[in-house]
């Protein structure tokens, strides 16, 4: 299996793979290794479905000397302990625009699977299209070549903005490796959307033939726009700069709207009974869209904004273009505004509006505007005689008969066909209806009339109305509205979880159900009879192990469950089966003593992700009544061997459990209920097409409200923060505690800064980045420390003031008779402060790190959440971040920062979770005047920024220039005690 990677180098797709089967090479120490299980270059021509150059590229990864750190989704097994950015030269194929733009649609035939970045720029790829479909580019002379260029302003800039943010770091990483996400997302979207435009305009020809090389440039130049040639050969220098300086000029004019503040559109209905519609003109703020001055205010004097009239009139000017109706209004001295009639009103609605919304103009219309006119209304109901409870007494299946009716909606109102056809004579696109205002165009109005004529009632089995409502409808005739009785209705609900009878706690189950956790059995239990899956996606904490445990104690199945989870929850899971479900019989079936005869002689078999992988043949012998996967975001993409592996598990029913369903794209929704519920959603490239393209690139609310509608009934979402759900959990406060250097931190802080930013400045590329994370190492250790910098094994007493404040911190703890957490991401500031806080708090401090063997850390565990004693409990970040119960504390420290905030949050949540009776007090150290306290005033003002792209660690520090690192860097002098 080839796990394709795909970057963006030389002005071409860059594909490489990591061979899954291809036992490891050793590696030279030269400084651009061979990657140790890099696919050839036969082997990557072979199996990818793509012509392209074959070659070889320098690129950067995580690994060590030897190894270089394999991607998730290959499953390759190579210990890098401390990984850093290393080179190594991988084969490529090289691939053009236009046989790139048409892989990235590609579906993979099982012999390659697509690795993130291979996602992403299909993504990308889909942008293009929707891009070109929607007209958002124009023609420029590039490097004497004809081309497209995309068109970025408004909603269409903003989407570029999140895509860089997200694109992931190996899609930059060729060549020298200092390459922006931007400037490469830029290069690869404009030659991607030359491609998608030329593949959507065939090539056109002038009078028969190509104009010749004597021809006039402009007209070369309009006919290499089309077809495969975009060259322009000849071309002579001074009419090629004055035809470019013409196309740059109306680029430039095209992106123009991108100031302070934006002309904006507002669009008023009517009054009852009147024709007559208002278009006003104003000015809004393109930061605050919130902040909006009307024209006729403006020409008052009453905009903030320096010569606000004359970016109006300016940009009213330029909308004439896309907007010609504009011209007459343009002819008063001071233009606020147009009317319109009802035909005026609704070519601004479909024509003009689309166009200056795009163009990056601010756009205000009424609500319904925009919302498809007509759409199908989708009953059904029981056929039992008794009613639909009766039914779910007898037990309902998807096989069961029902009967269902077709209706056409126009906007929220019924219609009959009559009225359908009074519609589509009066040939009015835009009209009253039932006092309510709605848009109809020619092909809706077929759309309608054409589904007139088709069997709108009957019968159908339950499968196949799930199966309609999961469809969606017609682009031109969506589903709008479902109305269901009986099981069936509480199913395509989405809320069959509050519509269900709660199920009691069952017999055998040791401990009580909450109320919200009763109602999530009975849906658990409600989707097994019916055959179906589903994902539990309860936040943190909430007790999916329980809920998923009570499921199995009361449907006492004759077959085994598999449960499919992380190494380091193995444990978890057998301990809390003999907890709340003892009478389950439990087998942990990993490591060397495994017995595939011991598979089907239990009710529960619990295993990891890389045994199910190693032992897929064995494990697909066994009849299973369930196959469950916690942690489920390990599935979320689909091309990967695990997942693969857990989708060929055969079982009754799946269910996954994870708090996360969706953490990047929604293909990852795609691949849990591709899981959970083979082929519900179709294909990923319909999904692709349907759903995810729509709503990521355009943010379309119908396809939307359509997912939420297929999905809804197979997920069950809970949040713990939600006092409808759990109004005991108690508060969590968090606060920021501020810390002051002793004068030998601010001495050690200076030098460090000062010799760091000499280095920096002296190096460029993968050195520079390197020096760059060493630098933000060695300030965070003087921060905590001067003993954790120097390494020298010195006296800790008086000489950093993080420790006096958590020194104090954790005897106030003990002295209240509580227990606490304290994080810390360095396994040696750990080792230095547990022998340390231990001596001065005259009690055991107990030390959780990754060194320490499973047993040791289980021991620890079950010792300070048993023990009676107040116990100050330290932990190693990366080694206790997750996984772990640690609700007998009710504070949690945070010594020093990862400045990931959900890093934070899942650390803190080994204590905010369900079990915890008191307050959490969440306390987050921060040294002032430093760069801890001004990458935190970073991640405050920025949030989402923080999330998108801090939390993928430290890393995007490194791309920051010179003079801002030495901002970051620099000591405030009044951060001295």
């Amino acid at each position: 299996m080839l796990v394709v990677h795909g970057g963006w180098h030389d002005g071409r797709l860059a594909l490489w793979a990591e061979d899954t089967e291809r036992a490891p090479a050793g590696t030279s120490r030269a400084r651009a290794r061979p990657h140790p299980f890099a696919a050839t270059a036969d082997g990557l021509a072979g199996a990818l479905p793509v012509d392209g150059e074959p070659g070889t590229a320098r690129i950067h990864l995580p690994g060590s000397a030897r190894w270089p750190v394999p991607s998730p989704e290959s499953g390759i097994d190579a210990v890098v302990r401390t990984p850093a950015l290393t080179v190594w030269t991988v084969p490529i194929l090289l691939v053009r625009a236009a046989p790139a733009l048409a892989f990235l649609g590609t579906e993979t035939d099982g012999t390659w699977a697509p690795a993130e970045t291979l996602h992403y720029l299909g993504a990308v790829a889909e942008l293009a299209r929707d891009l070109v479909r929607r007209g958002r580019m124009l023609p420029q002379l590039v490097h004497g070549e004809a081309r497209w260029r995309a068109v970025l302003t408004g909603s269409d800039a903003a989407a570029f903005r999140s895509y860089a943010q997200a694109m992931p770091p190996v899609c930059r990483a060729f060549g020298d490796g200092e390459a922006r996400a931007d400037v490469v997302l830029r290069q690869a979207l404009d030659l991607l959307v030359d491609a998608a435009a030329r593949e959507a305009f065939p090539e056109r020809l002038l009078l028969g033939h190509r104009p010749g090389s004597r021809a006039p440039l402009a007209d070369r130049w309009m006919v290499a726009l089309t077809g495969d040639d975009a060259a322009l050969p000849g071309a002579k220098q001074a009419d090629a700069d004055a035809l470019g300086t013409a196309l740059t000029a109306w680029y430039d004019a095209a992106q123009a709207a991108n100031g302070p503040a934006r002309v904006s559109f507002r669009l008023d209905e009517p009054v009852q009974g009147t024709d007559e519609w208002w278009l006003e003109f104003a000015l809004q703020s393109t930061d605050d869209p919130a902040h909006y001055v009307a024209a006729a205010d403006i020409f008052d004097g009453g905009a903030e904004w320096p010569r606000a009239d004359e970016t109006l009139l300016a940009g009213l000017g330029r909308a004439v273009r896309l907007f010609p109706a504009l011209y007459e209004s343009l002819r008063k001295a001071r233009p606020d505004g147009m009317e319109l009639d009802t035909a005026g009103a609704f070519d601004f609605l479909s024509t003009a509006a689309p166009l200056l919304q795009a163009a990056g103009y601010g756009v205000q219309l009424p609500s319904w505007a925009g919302k498809r006119g007509l759409g199908l209304k989708l009953t059904a109901r029981s056929k039992s005689k008794s009613g639909p409870k009766a039914v779910a007494a007898q037990g309902f299946g998807m096989s069961e008969l029902v009967d269902y009716r077709l209706d056409l909606m126009v906007g929220d109102e019924t219609i009959d066909p009559a009225e359908l056809e009074q519609l589509a004579l009066a040939k009015v696109p835009l009209i009253r209806v039932r006092g309510r205002w709605v848009e109809l165009d020619d092909r809706q109005l077929k759309a309608a009339l054409k589904a007139v004529g088709r069997r709108r009632a009957g019968e159908l089995t339950a499968a196949d109305v799930l199966a309609r409502v999961v469809d969606g409808g017609e682009p031109e005739l969506p589903l709008v509205d479902v109305d269901a009785d009986g099981p069936l209705g509480d199913l395509l609900s989405g809320e069959a979880a509050e519509r269900l009878t709660p199920i009691a706690t069952p017999e055998g189950f040791v401990g009580t159900l909450r109320p919200y956790q009763e109602r999530g059995l009975s849906w658990l239990s409600f989707l097994s009879k019916l055959g179906l899956g589903g994902i539990l996606a309860d936040d943190m904490g909430l007790g999916k192990t329980a809920q998923t445990l009570s499921l199995l104690v009361a449907e006492q199945s004759d077959r085994p469950t598999l449960l499919i989870c992380p190494m380091s929850l193995v444990s978890n899971w057998r301990k809390e089966a003999e907890r709340f479900a003892p009478g389950l019989s439990v087998y942990v079936h990993h490591g060397t003593g495994r017995d595939p005869s011991a598979l089907d002689k239990h009710d529960l078999v619990i295993t990891t992700y890389g045994t199910a992988l190693r032992d897929l043949a064995v494990l697909q012998q066994t009849e299973w009544e369930r196959v469950v996967c916690d942690e489920a975001q390990a599935l979320k993409n689909s091309g990967t061997r695990q997942a693969q592996a857990a989708r060929a598990i055969p079982a009754r029913t799946r269910l996954a459990l994870s708090g996360t369903p969706v953490e990047n794209h929604l293909a990852e929704l795609w691949a849990l209920l591709e899981f959970c519920n083979p082929g519900l959603l179709g294909t990923v490239k319909h999904f692709r097409s349907r759903y995810q393209e729509p709503i990521e690139a355009r943010q379309d609310e119908y396809a939307s409200a359509a997912l939420k509608r297929a999905t809804g009934p197979f997920i069950l979402r809970r949040l713990k923060t939600d006092k409808s759900i759990i109004s005991d959990l108690p508060e969590k406060l968090e606060v920021k505690v501020w810390c002051t250097l002793t004068p030998e931190q601010a001495t050690l802080y200076a030098a460090v800064v000062e010799e760091m930013m000499a280095t920096i400045s002296a190096t460029t590329g993968i050195e520079r980045r390197g020096n760059v994370l060493a630098a933000m190492t060695r300030l965070k250790q003087v921060c905590n420390h001067p003993a954790h910098l120097l390494k020298d094994g010195s006296a800790l007493p008086g000489r950093s003031g993080k420790l006096d404040r958590l020194e104090s911190l954790c005897a106030e703890i003990v002295a209240d008779g509580e227990k606490g957490l304290v994080f810390t991401q360095y396994a040696e500031f750990g080792a230095l402060l547990q022998p340390y806080l231990q001596a001065r708090l005259d009690r055991p401090v107990l030390w959780l790190h990754g060194g320490l063997a499973k047993a040791r850390r289980d021991e620890l565990v079950e010792r300070f959440q048993t023990g009676d004693e107040p116990t100050i409990f330290l932990l190693s970040l990366k080694a206790a971040g997750t996984g772990l119960n640690l609700t007998a504390a009710n504070h949690v420290i945070h010594v020093d920062r990862w400045w990931n905030p959900a890093v934070e949050d899942q650390a803190t949540d080994r204590a905010y979770r369900i079990g915890q009776r008191k307050n959490v007090q969440v306390r987050k150290f921060i040294c002032t005047g430093t760069l801890e306290e001004r990458i935190d005033e970073m991640i405050e003002r920025k949030k989402a920024l923080a999330e998108a792209v801090v939390g993928t660690g430290e890393d995007w520090i490194t791309d920051l220039s010179t003079d801002a690192l030495r901002d970051l860097f620099a000591l405030d002098p009044s951060a001295v005690a």
